[in-house]
């Protein structure tokens, strides 16, 4: 199960823990996702997607329908 959200893109990214005598260790950011299920109007039916809190912010501000299609056309989802 990828940590990718299906909207946005973002994805895991990689950085240091600095510690107080700037001691570097490796560390992971993660992207705030959710499983989140939403009602696609145009077509009568739920669907389920994996999206950051940015991209619920996306899709409320866009529409769903506008937000499927951009992702779609940036490669970020395949199909709905």
């Amino acid at each position: 199960m990828s940590k990718v959200c299906e909207i946005t893109g973002k994805k895991v990214m990689v950085g240091n823990n600095v510690s107080h005598s700037h001691h570097k260790t490796k560390r992971t950011f993660i992207p705030n996702l959710f499983k989140k299920k939403f009602y696609l109007v145009e077509e009568d039916r739920w669907i389920t997607l994996k999206v950051s809190a940015s991209g619920i912010r996306t899709i409320n501000k866009n529409g769903l329908q506008k937000a499927l299609k951009d992702a779609k056309a940036k490669g970020y989802i395949k199909n709905y």
